[in-house]
Order: C-alpha cells, then structure tokens, then sequence
C-alpha cells in the first residue's frame, strides 16, 4: 500500500500538466469562479502542458540521433550529462526518500513562500522530482538516515525552489514585460550568467529579433523556417562525417542517411513549434488562475514556471543560444581532453534547452552579442561544473552520465562539499539556518514595512 501511495505522490507531482492544471483549478475555485470557468480554466491548461511535453519529446526524439551522430562523426567518449539518465539509475536504490523529499519539499516551497520574501511556486514537476532525487543521492552519502533525512532534505528542496527563481526574476521581467509569471528551471545560474554577460558585451547590440535579411530572403523572418533551415544544414554536415554506414545500420533503419538526417531536423523545427504555441495557451490560464492562490493562501506569489516560457519572446535567440551552447560545450571537452581531466561531453538536449534559454536572457541585456557570448558561457558552465559534482554523488559518481543543469551540479558541489568537511551534523545545520535566516529576514523586513506605515499615517 505505501508503495502504491508513494507511485501516486510521484506520478502526480512529477507531471508539470497535472500539477500545473492542479494548481489551475484550486486558484479558480478559491476565485469561486463559474463552474463552466473552471473548467475550461483547467482544461486548457493541462492542455497546454500537454502541448509543451508533446513539443519538448518530439524535440528530444530528433536530437537524441544527432548526439550519437556528433559521438561517432568525432570518436569522443566520456560522461554525457543527463538528467533522466541519471534519475533513472538513482530512482532503483533512493526511489523512497526521492518521492518523500519530493511532496514535503514542495510543501516547503508554499511555506517559504508564504512566510519569506522569497515569492515563488516553483511549478516544473519533472525538475522538483529531479532536485530530491540529487539531494536524497548527497544527503544519505553524508550519512543522514530516516525521518533526520526527508526533514533536511525537505527543506533544502524548498528553499532551493524559492531561491533560484528569485535569482532570475530581474532578467524575467525585462524578458515578458511584467512582473506576473517567475521562471522554474533548475539552471538559473547559467541564464543569470548569460544575462549578465549579455549586460557588459552587448552595449549598441540590437535584439536577434530585429535581424534584417535582404528582401530575397524575407522567408527567413518566420523562426519556424529559419530554424529548420539551420538544422538541415547542421544535421547534413554531422550525418556526412558520420557517413552512411554507421546511420543506416545503426540509427535510420535502412533508410538513406541524408534522407534520415533532413527528417529529423524538419522534426526539431515542428517540435520547436508545437513548444511556442503550448506556452501561449498555457499563459492564458495560468497567469488569471493562480491570482487566486496568490490572493489567498500566499500573497504577492508567483508561479514559477518551465524554460520553455520564455522560448516566444525571442525564437531567434532560441536557435542562436542553443547553437552557442553546444559550440561552449564542444571547446570545453577539448580544454578538459588536453588538461587529463574526466571528459564531458555535449548533451544536445541540455545545450538545446539551457542554450535556447541562456539567449534569451542574453538578448533580453545585450541582443544579439548577449545571447552569442552569454549562451557560450552557459555552454562552458555545465560543462565544467559536472566535473566538481562527480566526486560528491557516491556510488553514482562512477557513472557514465550525471546531472546536466547548472542549479543541480552548483547545489550538489555546496551541500557535498560541507558533507564531506562537516558530516551530516553541518549539513543539518546550514539547511535549517539558511531557512531560518530567510524567514526571520521576511519579519524583520515585514514589521519594518508596518512601521513605515505607522509613521506615514501619524
């Protein structure tokens, strides 16, 4: 039965369509909203997560080939970051304190949220479900065991949850315009970085938006040509290093290897487009729904959403960011190569997703300068960061794969390293601490407020 009910917790929780449509229809309840509003409130926006997974796979299906193209173009073997790959190896032996830190972790969030100014619902299920997984991974190799474990592991993952959307809001509301939605994608730190580039190299810089082409090559202002058009060039030159053998036998099933290699990259630009439109559907609805959770249970909150929703406010950076990516990506293999150190390879599903991201928070400061050297700083990030994460991860350490992102490897690196000088006892207390310095920094800024007001109306 607690097998059944922790499959359920996590089932539910690490779908960002379910949770999300879950967090819809509880704020359109309590805005006691027509029955008819609620439902098409939900409806529409589970639909438009569906939509987003449905891009996000199709995207993925027609990478996945083009990293094992890349791997036997160039004969490189090494560590391939991956989040899912390395989820699913932890799951097997860390599956049940993965599932607890998940749910109260999450409860964590609501009550950091609620009484800190830390102001964000960190919403991306599959990424929460990743984050406990990584902690409950550090957390049992310092030696915490038990209820001790799941506490400290809670709420480490809420603060976690509050913090690096925090850290990115800044850049989110030069982005969108506004203040209404946060960002909840564990790599903040690499956008962060890429924003801040973008702020010192892209002075004059105009947006990638504004790419004039000559009149002959108008087509090219529709980003879903654009980027088809890019990635059938790319692909066709990694499928002719490759060479016919090694895709036809190996990857297309008999089918000629140019062949192959246009479909797939046609493929991408179809799943980029199906991303876009889910993500319009999806603010539509969740922006209203979630007043009122933010009206009534935790004030002046923000949803804090999937990288994806930032994707429409600048597709041309969406292409350029992941091109720049994987270029840091590829120069930091070879800096790793010639200096003995392990080899990381490029994941074209992270660079794609974190690089598509870091360019547009690098345009949003810099244009197109910023979301060029910003998103190859992102690239040269989670490239080198998993190096330092390795050693910390135990038993999976030794793995032929590892987390990807920025905010798993940077947390992983604190939390392992104060392990391994403090044991479980300094672990325990630099979680506690930090959630409590925030919360008594959340009062103490609170009654400041209050008796500002005070002396306003005396």
């Amino acid at each position: 039965m607690e097998a059944r009910f922790l499959k359920l917790i996590m089932d539910v929780l690490s779908q960002p369509a379910v949770l999300v449509a879950l967090i819809s229809l509880v704020g359109l309840i309590i805005q006691k909203k027509p029955t008819s509003e609620i439902i098409k409130g939900t409806t529409k926006t589970f639909l438009g997560f569906i939509v987003i997974s449905a891009g996000a796979g199709i995207v993925v299906s027609s990478l996945d080939p083009f990293g094992k193209m890349f791997q036997e173009a160039f004969h490189v073997s090494g560590v391939v970051p991956n989040n899912e790959a390395i989820v699913a190896m932890a799951l097997s032996k860390y599956g049940s304190f993965t599932a607890y830190i998940m749910f109260f972790g999450m409860v964590a969030n609501i009550i950091i949220a609620r009484f800190t100014r830390l102001k964000y619902i960190f919403l991306t299920g599959h990424h929460t479900l990743y984050m406990a997984c990584m902690l409950a991974v550090i957390l049992v190799v310092s030696g915490l065991k038990g209820v001790p474990l799941v506490i400290v592991g809670s709420l480490a993952l809420g603060l976690i949850m509050a913090v690096f959307p925090a850290l990115s809001q800044p850049f989110m509301r030069k982005i969108t315009g506004n203040d209404n939605v946060g960002f909840g994608h564990f790599s903040s730190l690499g956008y962060v970085l890429s924003g801040l580039v973008g702020k010192v190299v892209g002075k004059g810089s105009r947006s990638t938006e504004e790419i004039k082409f000559p009149k002959g090559l108008g087509f090219l202002r529709d980003s879903s040509v654009t980027i088809a058009l890019t990635m059938t060039i790319i692909y066709l030159v990694i499928a002719l290093f490759a060479g016919p053998t090694y895709i036809e036998k190996e990857l297309s099933g008999g089918t000629h290897y140019l062949v192959y290699s246009l479909i797939q990259s046609v493929t991408f630009a179809a799943g980029v487009f199906i991303i876009l439109s889910g993500v319009r559907l999806v603010l539509a609805e969740i922006v209203p729904a979630f007043k009122g959770i933010s009206n009534k249970l935790v004030p002046n909150s923000k949803p804090a959403l999937d990288c994806p929703i930032v994707f429409p406010y600048a597709p041309n950076a969406v292409l350029i960011g992941f091109f720049c990516s994987f270029l840091g990506g590829i120069v930091g293999m070879v800096f790793l190569g010639l200096t003995g150190s392990i080899i990381i390879l490029p994941g074209v599903v992270p660079h794609f997703f974190t690089g598509a991201t870091a360019g547009v928070f690098g345009n949003s400061t810099g244009g197109i300068r910023g979301a060029t050297i910003g998103s190859f700083a992102n690239g040269l990030l989670i490239t080198f960061l998993p190096v330092f994460l390795l050693p910390v991860l135990g038993d999976l350490g030794f793995a032929s794969t590892t987390f990807s992102d920025a905010d798993f490897a940077t947390s992983g690196i604190i939390l392992g390293h104060i392990a391994k000088s403090f044991g479980a006892t300094g672990v325990t207390v630099t979680v506690v601490g930090l959630v409590a310095i925030a919360v008594l920094f959340g009062f103490f800024k609170k009654d400041r407020n209050n008796s500002k007001s005070a002396n306003i109306e005396a």
